[in-house]
């Protein structure tokens, strides 16, 4: 076998656990716990994941407490609003947070070139061609080259269907997935930011419930139905980083209409 390059890392390997059992044992628990657990069973393989969004704030402080170096991925699209990336540089100031940045190796000027403005076209599939090149594959990179064996998301069961169908350990892609503060409402997570004098992000006072990408994010309408109408032109509800990985899985979740 020929030895790994530094293109190819030794990759870690997961241990087997029983997930049924574990999502008895800790359906219940309390989130830190959670990440405790985590901590000791994946040790350096554990990572998280944040988008600097409304209410990130929230994870990067409750797991950086009990792992304080925990390696924090930030999938940076190039299309952010400016507020999200001085809040990005707040937030990793203030908690010390081990960040790394990964982008698309598409630039958005050359993605734009070869492929048109995607998010104008009103079409999932563009929408998804979006997501695939500036969220999924740096994603999919950023775990493989931490050599992750587990990931912590700050995934709530109330943003999205799809998310209303998960446990708190999940498997995506190979990975163990931990979702800590899945069961956590708008309140939770209020007393918690209140609590530790933590910042929401500075577009929640213009509105906005959920955000991302400039270009398709807006404030929360007395019409919504639901939080993440005020994404994706309503057009879908997951950007694709939290979704199965098989065409027929993705494709049938996508839809904001299920």
């Amino acid at each position: 076998m020929a030895s790994p390059t530094l293109h190819q890392p030794i990759e870690q390997q997961a241990p087997r656990l029983d997930l049924d059992a574990l999502n008895r044992t800790y359906a219940d628990a309390n989130a830190s716990s959670l990440v405790a657990w985590g901590a000791k069973t994946f040790g350096s393989g554990l990572v998280m994941s944040t988008s600097f969004g409304i209410q990130s704030a929230v994870m990067l402080h409750l797991v950086t407490q009990i792992v304080p170096d925990i390696p924090v991925i930030w999938v940076d699209t190039g299309y952010l609003p400016a507020e999200t990336y001085r809040f990005a540089e707040d937030l990793t100031q203030r908690l010390h947070l081990n960040l790394h940045v990964y982008q698309s190796h598409l630039s958005p000027a050359r993605m734009e070139a070869l492929y048109g403005r995607l998010w104008e076209q009103q079409d999932v599939d563009a929408l998804n061609r979006y997501d695939q090149i500036r969220k999924v594959e740096p994603m999919q990179r950023a775990l493989r080259e931490l050599q992750a064996t587990a990931w912590l998301a700050g995934l709530r069961a109330d943003q999205t269907q799809h998310r209303q169908t998960l446990n708190r350990i999940e498997t995506q892609a190979g990975l163990y997935k931990l979702l800590p503060i899945l069961h956590w409402n708008a309140k939770d997570v209020y007393d918690y930011l209140t609590a530790h004098d933590l910042p929401y992000h500075p577009l929640f006072d213009q509105g906005y419930v959920s955000v991302g990408d400039w270009h398709s994010s807006r404030p929360l309408m007395a019409n919504d139905d639901h939080e993440r109408s005020t994404r994706f032109k309503g057009l879908k509800q997951e950007c694709g980083l939290h979704l199965p990985k098989t065409p027929e899985e993705a494709e049938s979740l996508n839809s904001s209409s299920l």
